[in-house]
């Protein structure tokens, strides 16, 4: 590239920088803190250069800080929207301690309420889901996104920031988990890997709908079960098996299964599997 195209070039870059706004470090700031305010929530998910919680009352200063750095370019009255969320930090507290406790209940290989907050990616999704879910609801553009898509890549399980959860939410292993942005989960409810809650049809004239599905109390939903549409129910205490494509609303206490057929092959039918 001769020096001119390439002094061109650079000068359409910085063009295209001033308008979008990239030149600001969002994404790092959103990442930071994230990681600080697990830590502060709780001391396990300190760095090994933390005090172990010795000091909160700066640990807490610096969330409050890095969290008005992060959104003050994105939002017109960042302090305003800061104060909101601290005020809804000891409700997310409490709805995290339900979600380790349901953990800890329904695994037997779960030792400790230590384990699952250190180690299991489900406890950490869900974890940033409920904070990027308050900045969510305040309105807050970008940085939910962001968070929401930093525990993607640390866990391989997806929650839009938009989706509501309630309490006592237990994700077993995890990995390959969809919740969409409209999906509405109620208490005590659990999934395995693999579970999306997604949507009929991507199309954009029906993002200001309800497009996911809503999963009501106590229902659990096995693994790699696909749920579609933002009318489809699945009732209270319902069972989703493994494998289920569902696409209509079932009643409370409903058990939907996957059934495998089982049929002898023909003599060389020319099916031949490698791994």
């Amino acid at each position: 590239m001769t020096d001119s195209r390439w002094s061109a070039f650079v000068d359409r870059l910085a063009a295209e920088r001033r308008v979008s706004g990239t030149e600001r470090p969002i994404r790092a700031l959103a990442e930071e803190f994230i990681q600080r305010a697990l830590a502060l929530l709780f001391p396990q998910f300190s760095g090994v250069d933390a005090e172990c919680g010795l000091n909160v009352r700066a640990d807490a200063v610096r969330v409050e800080q890095v969290l008005e750095m992060a959104i003050g370019p994105l939002v017109p009255d960042a302090a305003h929207i800061v104060g909101a969320f601290l005020e809804r930090l000891p409700a997310v507290h409490d709805l995290l301690r339900t979600d380790a406790q349901a953990i800890h209940a329904g695994d037997p290989a779960a030792e400790s309420l230590d384990e699952v907050i250190l180690a299991y990616p489900g406890f950490l999704a869900t974890a940033v889901h409920r904070l990027a879910h308050e900045l969510y609801v305040l309105k807050v553009p970008l940085a939910p996104r962001l968070l929401s898509e930093w525990a993607h890549r640390e866990t391989g399980i997806d929650i839009h920031p938009g989706a509501q959860i309630g309490a006592s939410f237990a994700i077993d292993h995890g990995t390959g988990i969809v919740i969409g942005e409209t999906s509405v989960i109620g208490e005590r409810v659990k999934i395995y890997q693999g579970v999306t809650l997604g949507a009929l049809a991507v199309s954009k004239h029906l993002a200001n709908r309800k497009r996911h599905p809503t999963v009501e109390n106590d229902a659990v939903i096995y693994a790699n079960a696909t749920i579609l549409g933002g009318n489809t129910v699945v009732g209270e205490g319902s069972i989703i098996g493994g494998n289920v494509w569902l696409t209509a609303s079932v009643p409370p206490r409903s058990v939907v299964q996957f059934n495998s057929t089982v049929a002898r092959r023909p003599t060389d039918d020319g099916l031949e599997f490698h791994i």
